[in-house]
């Protein structure tokens, strides 16, 4: 188990601050998210990025945004619409959950997103991580937050021969160290610098205690419910049918349509399956 690091001294502090900007200066990362502070904005692109790698996302966030260019419009839009522009992010349940979290902001905060962390985390789809980065690249908050480039980081200078290190010893550290005058800045290089570390090195996130190491897309469950929602995307469709499009058992096939079902991902009509 890593053993407590101590609080940093502030020479400590100020060398790893400037170890990070420097690297940031040659190593820079342009993505549209960062050519904006407008808070809903910032919302789907985080949305997006949970467990979807940046460059995956840029054209999938712009054509979102040019088809949804203000919280009121996403949260109004058909669901149907929404899971069409959503296709090739994978894990579906997140634009269901933007778009109700598009309409809360709407109904319960006259369209502006809100900016206190106990509000954001009430959103649907928004966990601890994803109301902290808004804080900071949208509200320019000074806040300490944890995921995985910020992660890779850490272990990496403070914990670099320890195993199974937790979030939790990580915490006091991404605090001490965070520049509170320019968060925004600041996080953009620890997370550039952390891909680029993963780049170089054996990735150091895998010493971290929440690292889990991604299955394999085909043939799972997953997959399976991506072409779901697709096929049903196209028209309606039974379960007969979609049993015998995918070669899967019937089953599995009525586990995920299940599923689907109850997060409202799609709709059941009679014996067809719609997306509204």
């Amino acid at each position: 188990m890593a053993a407590k690091r101590k609080r940093l001294l502030t020479e400590e502090v100020t060398a790893f601050r400037r170890l990070v900007y420097q690297h940031h200066q040659q190593h820079w990362r342009d993505f549209p998210w960062r050519r904006t502070h407008d808070p809903y904005k910032i919302l789907v692109s985080e949305v997006m990025l949970q467990q979807t790698q940046a460059d995956r996302v840029v054209p999938k966030y712009r054509a979102f945004i040019r088809s949804f260019p203000t919280i009121r419009l996403l949260a109004k839009a058909p669901l149907r619409k929404v899971l069409a522009g959503w296709q090739g992010l994978g894990y579906n349940r997140r634009a269901v959950a933007l778009q109700r979290a598009a309409q809360a902001i709407a109904n319960q905060y006259g369209g502006r997103v809100p900016q206190h962390i106990e509000a954001l985390r009430r959103l649907p789809g928004v966990g601890r991580y994803t109301a902290a980065a808004v804080l900071v690249f949208a509200f320019n908050q000074p806040t300490a937050m944890v995921e995985t480039n910020i992660r890779s980081v850490f272990l990496h200078h403070f914990f670099p021969r320890q195993r199974l290190v937790r979030d939790d010893e990580l915490q006091p550290l991404i605090a001490q160290t965070l520049d509170r005058r320019q968060p925004r800045r600041w996080y953009e290089a620890v997370m550039d610098y952390g891909a680029w570390l993963k780049k170089q090195l054996p990735n150091p996130g895998r010493r971290s205690r929440h690292y889990v190491r991604q299955s394999t897309f085909a043939g799972s469950h997953r997959q399976l419910r991506g072409q779901l929602i697709r096929a049903v995307l196209d028209s309606p469709r039974s379960l007969a049918s979609l049993v015998q499009d995918f070669e899967r058992p019937t089953s599995a096939v009525r586990q995920a349509v299940t599923e689907l079902v109850r997060e409202g991902l799609i709709a059941r009509r009679g014996q067809t399956y719609i997306i509204q």
